[in-house]
């Protein structure tokens, strides 16, 4: 493959800030990547963000075919000429925050997402598809590194928050490697990590909508006891907060980051059985 510098120059493409625009050119963590995420000849990719289609390039050598939606159109004539040749990609260009996904599922069968995504909507981006998809099994994704930290994170540690509780419901993160920020061009300020989030074996709850409620209750301010968190929430008196805590077993004391998501997920299931 051509060096990526150069298609970029000879492309005349300008970096746009606001797309947060930091592109891979070490192929071996390139490799790595589709190595990480499992890619075979029978996997479905979705990608975000392709910019300078290095990873692309990368995922047409292993998968079946890859989606690649790009937001920046300007990065046509880069995209041309790094996959140049390849037939298995198709790049959308088009702002995947506005994608229907239920309509985009549709015309897809089970599928894996990859993806260096940009900072500016990781947890965004990654929250769409942990919420609302229903056809992804796995995701792949370069993420800053305090980002990775709080998608993995343990209950009552500094990381934790709503993000790692969300997460939980449909899978589980786990970090899989660092990566120095020397391996991106433009380098950026702070080095990233690949995060995995394998989808199935979530946290059991009688009603995903009861569960996220009751982890934006916990997490909506963290100086504030749970118990106060629920009445607020839940418009619930302070005997009825107290009481839900005793049989969820909790310390009325307690705060929400302190909670794994498993008790969380017992929380939220009295709540919903209280309806």
């Amino acid at each position: 493959m051509e060096d990526v510098k150069n298609i970029l120059r000879e492309s005349e493409f300008a970096f746009k800030k606001q797309f947060g625009q930091n592109f891979i050119t070490d192929w071996n963590l390139l490799r790595a990547i589709v190595s990480d995420a499992g890619v075979g000849e029978e996997t479905t990719v979705v990608e975000i963000g392709p910019g300078a289609g290095t990873l692309t390039k990368a995922l047409s050598e292993r998968a079946k075919q890859v989606y690649s939606f790009e937001i920046d159109r300007s990065l046509q004539p880069v995209l041309a000429r790094t996959l140049s040749g390849v037939e298995n990609v198709e790049v959308i260009f088009r702002d995947f925050m506005k994608v229907d996904l239920s309509k985009l599922e549709e015309k897809l069968p089970p599928y894996t997402v990859v993806a260096n995504i940009p900072y500016y909507i990781t947890t965004p981006l990654v929250m769409r598809f942990v919420e609302e998809s229903e056809k992804v099994q796995t995701i792949v994704v370069m993420v800053q590194e305090e980002v990775a930290r709080r998608f993995c994170a343990e209950a009552g540690s500094p990381d934790y928050g709503a993000v790692t509780a969300g997460i939980a419901l449909r899978g589980r993160a786990k970090i899989l490697r660092k990566v120095p920020k020397t391996l991106f061009y433009p380098v950026p300020k702070v080095d990233s990590a690949i995060v995995r989030i394998d989808i199935g074996g979530g946290v059991p709850v009688l009603d995903k909508k009861t569960y996220r409620d009751v982890v934006r209750c916990a997490f909506s301010s963290r100086r504030k006891t749970l118990e106060n968190n629920l009445m607020n929430s839940f418009s619930l008196s302070r005997e009825e907060a107290r009481e839900i805590l005793k049989r969820a077993d909790i310390d009325e004391k307690a705060r929400g980051e302190t909670l794994s998501p498993a008790r969380l997920a017992a929380l939220a299931d009295l709540l919903y059985r209280r309806g």
